[in-house]
C-alpha cells in the first residue's frame, strides 16, 4: 500500500519547513512512519500540545503527476461494484504511488482499505509468476507454450469422447467487459452454454427477480441519487463493511435530509450501528417481513393507487396474499412485533421518496429470486419507482457482476439478455457474422443450444451425479476456471468429490486459489494446471458499476511476471482449438492480445436490447478524462460541457442508439419525468400486450399488459404501448424517417419478412434512432408486474428454508417440489423432508449465516495475500450469541468445533461471543480458505504462493439448497452446532 501526497500538498509542506518529514514519510506505513519520526508510544501525547499555528486547513488536493517524469493512470477499483477511481502515478514501468481518485463522482478522494491496498495486487511477491502442471503431486514449472498446447490437446480429447458440453468454463466477474463477452463468446464457439461466473451466487436471483417484474436486472439508480431518499430500508445488506465508500452518500443523505435510516437484518451489523431503527429478523423470513409491511400499508390506506392504476399488473393477485400476512403471523414466524413493523411501514410509504437497498442477505435463499420480487412490489405499492430518491437500490459485491452478467457470461442467455432461442443465436451470428449453421455444428445437438447449462453451483454434482441425471451427453469431465473461487460455493465436502471425478483442472488467476490446494486434498496427483493471469490493472478496458455506469480503467503497468491478459488466454485457446479467425474476424490482435477497445464497439454493434450500443470506448475514455465536471448528485455533466456536455457520468446503461445519436445514459430507470433523451424511460413492455386472466366463474378476459395513462416527458405516444418493430413503426407513419442505409440493413435482417424486425435486432440502430426522435422507448410502456407470470412462484410465498430449526412451519410453507432444473434434479423438498425426519434441528440447533468483512473480499485470495490486510484480520471466527455461548461453556477468543447437517462436516476457528447476533443465532465470514476440517492446507499450494492468512470456508458447512428460478445457493441459512474445541 502507499498513497503518495499530491504536489500541490507537497509544496504547502515544504513553505512550512516540512519538507524532510514529508519526504521521509511518502513510501512508509504508518506504524514505520511513526516510529521514524519519534511520535510512536508516549509521543503521540505530545500533538495535543502543539501550537494553534501548526494546524493549518485541510485542502482537497490536486491530481497530476508527484514524481518527475511520472505519468498518472486511471483505473477502477477490482474490488466491490461501487466503481472507486484509482488514480496510480507510474515511474519507468514501475506503479510507485496511488491516490483515490478526488475528480471521480463515485468516490470523491476516498478509498476503503481494500481500495487503498489495491497497488499490492500488482507488486505481491505471491503472485504467480509462471505456468505451473501438477506432476505426481508436485507443482512443475512449464512454458505457456507447453501448458496451452497440452490444455488444448486433453480438452479436444474429452470433446472428441464426451462431447461440448462435457467442459465447465467458469469466468469471472473480475474480467473487464470485453473480457468477459469474449468468455462467452468463446463457450459460443467451442459449442456449450456451460459458461458461468459469480452472479449465479450473489444475484443471479436479483436479475431473475428484478427483470421480471419491470424489465431489466439492475440497480433501478445509484449510491449518489440515495442522497435524495427520505427513507432509506436497508434490508439483506451491510454496506459499511462489503460497500463502505458508498456509505458516504448514504450518511450525507441521511443527514441532509434528516432520512429514516432503517436496517432489517438477522445481525446488529455495523451499518444497523447507524440505523434510526433497527428491526432483527429471523434468517430466511424475508417475505412474512415485506408481506407484514404491506399489510399495514395496506389497512391503513397508505398505497400509491394512481401509481398502481396506471403503471402495475396483478395487484389484486398480490393483495390476496399479503392478506394471510397478519401482524401475528409475521411475527409468528419472523420474530418481528407487529407495532415495530407498522412503524416502518408508516415511514416507507409516508415519508417518501423511499428506497429499498439489498445485497446477498435477500438473494441467497432457495427463496431468493421470490425475495427479491416481494421487495419490487413493496416499491410499486408505494409508488417507490422511477422517481429521484426512490427504486430498488442493489449493491453488487464485485467490480464487473454487473457488467459480465450483461455481457452474457452466464448459463441462461448469449450477450445482453437475448436468451438462447434460434433468434437469440442468429441474431449474434449476424453481429459475428458467421453461418449460424456453423454455429450449430460446434453443439452436441441444437436442442443443448437452446437449453440453459449447468450453475456453477452445480458443477460438481454434474461431475459425480449418476449420467443420466445429467441431461447431456456425458457428465462433466473437465473444468477451466478464469477467475472464480472454489470457496465461495458451498458444499466443498462434496466438491472434493468432483474434483477428483475431474479428468482436468485448469485454473487462470494471478493467485493459485483454493481450487488448487483443494485439488491437492482431494487426492489429485495430476491433470491441474495453473496460469499466471494479469490483474485488471495490468490490463485496459470497461467495467459496470452497481448503478450501471461504464468506466475505462487504463492499463497502469505491463503484465508482471509471465502473466497474460485474460484476452489473451482466451485468444490463445480459440487458436488452439482452430477457430480464432472465426471468433476475431472484426476485432484486431497484435501479439495475440485482442485489442479491448475493437471488443467494445463489437459489443456496441450487437447490444441494442440493452442499450450498451451507445458507449463507445472514446466516449467513456472522455468521462474519465472529465470526472470533475460531473454533479454530484445528478451525475450529469453541463450541457455546454466539450465531449462530455449533458452527459451521465459512465453513460449508464440504457445508452441508446449508435454513439453517433450521443444518447446521454439513463441514470433513474423507468422515470416518466425526463425526456427519453434526457435519460427518462418507462416500465418495459417485455411481457407481451395483453393477458388472458379465468375469472371465478370459469370465464375468461382480456387484461393490458400496456400503460395505461403514463408516459414519459414529451412522448408523443400519450399512452402505453408495445415494443417497436418496423410494422409499429409504419402504422404511426415513422418508417418515413428511417434512412436508405437503415432500411437495408433491416431489410438484410430478415428479408422474407421486414416488418418483424425489432428494434432489438436493427443492426442499424435506424429504428431506435426514430422512436428517440418522436420521444419514446424503443421497448414499449408496459406495466410492471406484481404478478410474475412464468416464475415458479408468480406471487412470492414464503418457503422455510431447506434446513429450519422451525419444523412445526414446514407444512404450512415447505419448499417447492422436487424438479428436474438445469439439467439435473432439484431434490430440495426430499432434503427438507429427510431432514426433518432425522431430528437435525435438534442435533444442529443454531442456525448458521455468512456474509462479508470490509477487510476481505470473496472467496479472499487475493486480499489475505495483500498484507496490509492480512494484518487487519488474521483470524477465521464465528460470532455466536453470549447467551448460547454460555450455554456451552464457549469464551471469546477461544478456539472452537463447528459442525454442519451434511457429510459429518466440520470445522476449527475461534469464537467471537458477541450480541450482534441473536440467541440461537450464529454468523461466520465467507472470505476463509486454505484449512479443512481443522487441517492447514497450507503445503498443498505452489512454493511462496500461499496467502498469508488461511482459515476455514464457511461453505464447508453450508448445505443442499438451490432457488428453482436460477441455481442459487442457500450460504445465508442453514444449521450448525459449536462446541469448545
Amino acid at each position: 500500500m502507499l498513497i503518495k501526497r499530491t504536489q500541490s500538498e507537497r509544496s504547502q509542506v515544504a513553505s512550512r519547513g516540512s519538507v524532510a518529514l514529508s519526504g521521509q514519510a511518502g513510501g512508509l506505513d504508518r506504524r514505520s512512519f511513526l516510529r521514524r519520526s519519534g511520535l510512536a508510544g508516549a509521543g503521540l501525547a505530545a500533538l495535543s500540545a502543539l501550537p494553534i499555528g501548526g494546524v493549518r486547513k485541510a485542502e482537497a488536493a490536486a491530481a497530476g503527476p508527484l514524481t518527475s517524469g511520472a505519468t498518472v493512470r486511471k483505473s477502477v477499483c477490482t474490488h466491490c461494484a461501487v466503481g472507486c477511481t484509482v488514480t496510480a502515478e507510474v515511474l519507468n514501468g514501475v506503479w510507485i504511488g496511488q491516490e483515490p481518485s478526488w475528480d471521480s463522482p463515485i468516490n470523491r478522494g476516498s478509498h476503503c482499505a481494500k481500495g487503498a491496498s489495491v497497488r499490492e495486487l500488482v507488486h505481491s511477491d505471491r503472485r504467480l509468476r509462471y505456468p505451473m502442471k501438477l506432476i505426481n503431486g508436485q507443482w512443475t514449472r512449464v512454458s505457456w507454450d507447453t501448458a496451452v498446447n497440452e490444455i488444448g490437446d486433453k480438452l479436444l480429447q474429452v470433446r472428441e469422447r464426451s462431447g461440448s458440453d462435457s467442459v465447465y468454463w467458469l469466468g469471472s466477474a473480475k474480467m473487464t467487459n470485453e473480457g468477459s463477452y469474449l468468455f462467452r463468446k468463446f463457450g459460443a464457439f467451442w459449442g456449450t452454454n456451460n459458461t458461468d461466473h459469480q452472479a449465479r451466487i450473489c444475484h443471479s436471483t436479483t436479475v431473475t427477480g428484478v427483470a421480471n417484474t419491470w424489465g431489466y436486472g439492475a440497480m433501478t439508480n445509484s449510491f449518489n441519487d440515495i442522497r435524495n431518499s427520505k427513507t432509506l430500508v436497508i434490508m439483506g445488506g451491510n454496506p459499511a463493511e462489503a460497500h463502505p465508500v458508498s456509505l458516504q452518500h448514504l450518511l450525507e443523505g441521511k443527514e441532509l435530509n434528516k432520512a429514516n435510516f432503517i436496517v432489517i437484518d438477522p445481525r446488529l451489523t455495523r451499518t444497523a450501528a447507524h440505523a434510526t431503527d433497527y428491526v432483527r429478523i429471523r434468517p430466511g423470513t424475508d417475505i412474512p417481513v415485506l408481506y407484514g409491511m404491506m399489510w399495514h400499508i395496506l389497512k391503513n390506506g397508505w398505497e400509491d393507487k394512481e401509481f398502481i392504476q396506471q403503471r402495475v399488473y396483478g395487484f389484486d393477485d398480490v393483495r390476496k396474499e399479503i392478506e394471510k400476512w397478519t401482524p401475528d403471523e409475521v411475527e409468528r414466524v419472523s420474530g418481528v412485533p407487529g407495532a415495530q413493523l407498522e412503524r416502518v411501514a408508516q415511514m416507507f410509504a409516508t415519508q417518501k421518496p423511499a428506497t429499498l437497498i439489498w445485497c446477498m442477505g435477500q438473494t441467497q435463499h432457495t427463496v431468493g429470486t421470490a425475495n427479491v420480487r416481494a421487495s419490487c412490489i413493496a416499491l410499486l405499492l408505494t409508488g417507490n419507482v422511477g422517481k429521484p430518491g426512490t427504486g430498488a437500490n442493489i449493491f453488487r459485491g464485485h467490480d464487473n457482476v454487473q457488467g459480465a452478467t450483461d455481457v452474457g457470461l452466464d448459463i441462461v442467455t448469449l450477450p445482453f439478455y437475448y436468451g438462447l432461442a434460434e433468434g437469440a443465436w442468429k441474431h449474434w451470428a449476424r453481429v459475428w457474422e458467421v453461418d449460424y449453421d456453423y454455429l450449430v455444428s460446434r453443439f452436441d445437438d441444437k436442442k443443448l443450444m437452446e437449453t440453459p447449462g449447468i450453475p456453477l453451483t452445480r458443477w460438481f454434482d454434474a461431475a459425480i451425479l449418476p449420467k443420466a441425471d445429467v441431461a447431456q451427453k456425458d457428465n462433466i469431465k473437465a473444468v477451466f476456471v478464469q477467475g472464480h473461487a472454489s470457496n465461495s460455493i458451498t458444499r466443498i465436502p462434496e466438491s472434493l468429490k468432483g474434483l477428483q471425478a475431474l479428468e482436468l483442472l485448469v485454473i487462470a488467476d494471478p493467485h493459485p486459489t483454493t481450487w488448487a490446494s483443494l485439488s491437492v486434498e482431494a487426492g489429485r496427483k495430476d491433470g491441474v494446471y495453473i496460469l499466471p493471469v494479469a490483474t485488471q490493472f495490468e490490463c485496459k478496458g470497461s467495467r459496470v458499476a452497481s448503478n450501471r455506469s461504464i468506466q475505462w480503467g487504463e492499463q497502469i503497468v505491463k503484465p508482471v511476471f509471465e502473466s497474460k491478459d485474460d484476452l489473451e488466454v482466451i485468444y490463445l485457446m480459440a487458436k488452439k482449438f482452430g477457430f480464432a479467425d472465426k471468433m476475431f474476424k472484426n476485432i484486431k490482435v497484435e501479439n495475440n492480445l485482442p485489442e479491448a477497445e475493437d471488443v467494445l464497439r463489437e459489443i456496441n454493434r450487437g447490444s441494442w436490447s440493452t442499450g450498451y450500443c451507445g458507449q463507445s470506448p472514446e466516449r467513456l475514455k472522455a468521462h474519465m478524462k472529465n470526472q470533475h465536471k460531473f454533479d454530484l448528485v445528478t451525475m450529469r455533466a453541463p450541457k455546454d460541457e466539450p465531449e462530455v456536455g449533458g452527459d451521465y457520468y459512465g453513460l449508464p446503461w440504457p445508452c441508446w442508439g449508435s454513439p453517433e445519436v450521443r444518447h446521454p445514459g439513463s441514470p433513474l430507470l423507468y422515470n416518466t419525468n425526463l425526456g427519453v433523451m434526457d435519460g427518462g424511460g418507462t416500465f418495459r413492455a417485455r411481457f407481451g400486450i395483453e393477458r388472458e386472466e379465468k375469472l371465478a366463474d370459469g370465464t375468461t378476459r382480456k387484461v393490458s399488459l400496456l400503460a395505461d395513462g403514463s408516459y414519459s416527458k414529451d412522448s408523443e405516444i400519450k399512452d402505453g404501448y408495445p415494443e417497436f418493430t418496423l410494422a409499429v413503426l409504419k402504422k404511426l407513419g415513422w418508417d418515413t424517417d428511417l434512412t436508405e442505409t437503415e432500411m437495408a440493413t433491416i431489410t438484410r435482417v430478415n428479408s422474407a419478412n421486414p416488418d418483424a424486425v425489432s428494434w432489438s435486432l436493427d443492426l442499424s440502430g435506424g429504428i431506435q434512432r426514430v422512436v428517440l426522435k418522436h420521444g419514446c422507448l424503443p421497448y414499449g410502456n408496459g406495466k410492471a408486474r406484481m404478478n410474475a407470470f412464468g416464475l415458479p412462484d408468480p406471487i412470492p410465498v414464503h418457503r422455510e428454508p431447506i434446513y429450519t430449526p422451525r419444523v412445526e412451519l414446514v407444512s404450512k410453507y415447505p419448499t417447492l417440489p422436487d424438479a428436474k432444473q438445469f439439467r439435473m434434479p432439484n431434490i430440495g423438498f426430499s432434503v427438507q423432508k429427510a431432514a426433518i425426519d432425522k431430528g437435525i434441528a435438534k442435533q444442529f440447533p443454531l442456525i448458521l449465516s455468512s456474509g462479508r468483512l470490509v477487510e476481505y473480499e470473496g472467496g479472499g485470495e487475493e486480499t489475505r495475500t495483500n498484507p496490509w490486510l492480512a494484518e487487519l484480520q488474521q483470524d477465521m471466527f464465528i460470532e455466536i450469541s453470549t447467551a448460547d455461548a454460555a450455554d456451552r461453556g464457549i469464551k471469546d477468543g477461544g478456539w472452537v468445533w463447528v459442525s454442519g447437517a451434511e457429510n459429518g462436516s466440520r470445522a476449527k476457528m475461534k469464537a467471537l461471543v458477541t450480541e450482534r447476533v441473536g440467541k440461537g443465532v450464529a454468523w461466520m465470514p465467507f472470505h476463509f480458505g486454505g484449512w479443512l476440517g481443522g487441517v492447514d492446507l497450507r503445503k498443498n499450494y505452489p512454493p511462496g504462493t500461499d496467502p498469508i492468512v488461511l482459515g476455514e470456508s464457511a461453505n464447508t458447512i453450508t448445505t443442499y439448497g438451490y432457488d428453482p428460478a436460477t441455481g442459487m445457493q442457500e450460504p445465508k441459512v442453514t444449521l450448525c452446532q459449536i462446541v469448545a474445541a
